[in-house]
């Protein structure tokens, strides 16, 4: 175990692809303690999909299963899938995930503006009703809310990447930037 600024990796992932040739399957837990000496456990069984990748950034930063942020987007997943800490923290936690696998601080912050402003979301702890019919009469029924990702623009996330460049922004600043945006 190495001590790194952006904290360390036990072990790496082992996978088996599924019939449907677009998700995963880890056979052996990947293990990583962020910064602030947090443990987050992806457990071996646990199905990914590199859904916070959108499709139409592939071409444009690569795929989910590629690259040296594959670690980091298993472990942004399966923290989703789980929905055990508040969104942010998932979201974060790719971003500290990417460095530590050697992400440089321009790409890594490109990417997490990516997956705040176009990737999927949910929000911790949140619930709306949602009307439906039960016996004839119209009820409310909570349901978790899950915002709706955005169509990707690639003008966007290049312009984002050049305000990166230049100005060196902190992560409160790309989230800033992302919320700002109008969808």
């Amino acid at each position: 175990m190495q001590s790194h600024p952006w904290g360390h990796y036990s072990g790496a992932p082992v996978t088996s692809w599924n019939p449907d040739g677009r998700s995963m399957t880890l056979l052996r837990e990947l293990r990583y303690t962020d910064p602030k000496g947090v443990v987050w456990v992806a457990p071996a069984g646990s199905v990914v999909d590199g859904a916070s990748i959108p499709r139409s950034l592939w071409s444009f930063m690569g795929g989910p299963f590629e690259g040296k942020y594959r670690n980091a987007s298993v472990l942004h997943d399966v923290s989703y899938d789980q929905k055990q800490r508040p969104p942010q923290d998932c979201d974060r936690i790719f971003y500290a995930a990417m460095r530590c696998s050697g992400v440089g601080a321009v790409e890594a912050k490109t990417m997490y503006y990516s997956l705040l402003r176009f990737g999927r979301h949910w929000r911790f702890s949140i619930k709306r009703a949602k009307p439906v019919k039960v016996g004839g009469k119209i009820v409310a029924r909570a349901e978790p809310a899950y915002p709706r990702a955005v169509a990707v623009s690639q003008e966007e996330i290049q312009s984002a990447r050049d305000w990166i460049r230049s100005a060196a922004p902190t992560l409160e600043q790309i989230e800033q930037r992302a919320e700002g945006e109008p969808r």
